[in-house]
C-alpha cells in the first residue's frame, strides 16, 4: 500500500482552522411561481415539498430509467427553490425545467454568473461567517451580514457556504480572508471529500448511475413521496433487486488517474474516479466496482 503522507499547511487549515475556496463556477438556478415546489417534486429523487424556508436537501435528476442525468443542492427560500449543480451538469438540467415546466405556474432564472459562491472548509467555518447560530443540520441555510456584505450561509458537511451577489464576490472574499479564512487548493479540499466517500457527479457519477449504487439513497432519495421521473426503477431496485455494482473507497498501490480501469485479472470490474492524496491514507479514490 502507498504509504501515508505528511500532512501540508493547507491540510491543516482545513482540518483545524478553516480553508477558503472559491466555488462561483458551479451552476445556479432559481425556481419561483406558486407551483415551482409541485413541479420540481416530480422531477427529482427526494421530497422538496416538504422544505420550508430555510431547509434544504440533496437530490437527483434522472432519466425514465432510473439513470442520473445529475445532481443539486435544493434551498428553500421566500424567493423560491435555489438550485446549485456541478457545472457539467447544468445545461442539461436547464434544459429538463425548461421542457417539462409548461403547464406549471414556474419561472426558471439563470443565476450562475450573478451569484458567488465561496466553501468554508473546517471547524472555524461558522465563526468565519458569522453563523455560529446555523442549525447544524446539512442544507439548512439563512441569510447573513459578513462585514458589510449579505449572503446566504448554508450548512455543508465540511463547514459553510456563503452565496452572495456577484459584485460583492471580490469584498466578502477579503473580509473572510480578514476574518482569518486561508485560501486552499481545490486538490486539498477534494482529497477531504474523497476520504469522506462523497461522490461528485461528472467524476464519479454520470447517466450511466443508478443512485442505489452509488450509495445516495439515504441523501436523496425518498420512498415516502409521490411520482417522479425515474421512481420506478430506483423503487425496484430498492425493494426487490441487488445492486450489480457499488461505490467504493480504495486505497491505492499506484498512482492513478479518474478513467483507468480496474481489473480482477483479466476481467474490468470498474474504472477509477475521483483521485486524490490523502495525508492520513496516502493515494486514495472512489469507484464503481463490480
Amino acid at each position: 500500500m502507498e504509504s501515508a503522507t505528511v500532512a501540508t499547511g493547507e491540510d491543516r487549515v482545513i482540518r483545524e482552522s478553516c480553508g477558503l475556496l472559491d466555488r462561483s463556477e458551479r451552476g445556479k438556478l432559481l425556481l419561483s411561481g406558486a407551483q415551482a415546489g409541485e413541479f420540481l417534486q416530480g422531477q427529482v429523487t427526494n421530497d422538496v415539498e416538504a422544505l420550508a424556508p430555510g431547509a434544504g436537501c440533496y437530490a437527483a435528476f434522472l432519466t425514465p430509467k432510473g439513470k442520473m442525468l445529475g445532481d443539486a443542492r435544493v434551498l428553500a427560500s421566500d424567493a423560491g427553490l435555489w438550485l446549485d449543480t456541478e457545472r457539467s451538469a447544468l445545461q442539461e438540467i436547464f434544459n429538463l425545467i425548461r421542457r417539462f415546466r409548461v403547464g406549471f405556474e414556474v419561472e426558471l432564472h439563470k443565476r450562475t454568473l450573478e451569484r458567488s459562491l465561496f466553501s468554508l472548509v473546517g471547524p472555524g467555518a461558522r465563526r468565519v461567517a458569522s453563523a455560529e447560530d446555523l442549525v447544524e443540520e446539512e442544507h439548512s441555510h439563512r441569510l447573513v451580514m459578513v462585514g458589510g456584505v449579505q449572503a446566504r450561509a448554508v450548512a455543508t458537511d465540511l463547514g459553510i457556504d456563503l452565496i452572495a451577489d456577484a459584485e460583492s464576490g471580490e469584498a466578502l472574499r477579503q473580509t473572510l480572508e480578514a476574518a482569518g479564512a486561508t485560501p486552499v487548493d481545490e486538490a486539498v479540499v477534494e482529497a477531504l471529500r474523497v476520504e469522506r466517500g462523497r461522490p461528485r457527479y461528472g467524476v464519479d457519477l454520470d447517466d450511466s448511475v443508478i443512485p442505489q449504487e452509488a450509495g445516495l439513497n439515504a441523501r436523496a432519495v425518498s420512498f415516502t413521496k409521490g411520482c417522479y421521473v425515474g421512481q420506478e426503477t430506483v423503487a425496484r431496485l430498492f425493494y426487490r433487486g441487488k445492486p450489480n455494482r457499488l461505490l467504493r473507497g480504495l486505497r491505492l498501490s499506484a498512482p492513478g488517474s479518474a478513467g483507468d480501469e480496474l481489473l480482477l485479472g483479466e476481467r474490468r470490474v470498474g474504472a477509477l474516479g475521483s483521485v486524490a492524496l490523502s495525508p492520513a491514507h496516502g493515494l486514495i479514490a472512489l469507484a464503481l466496482v463490480r
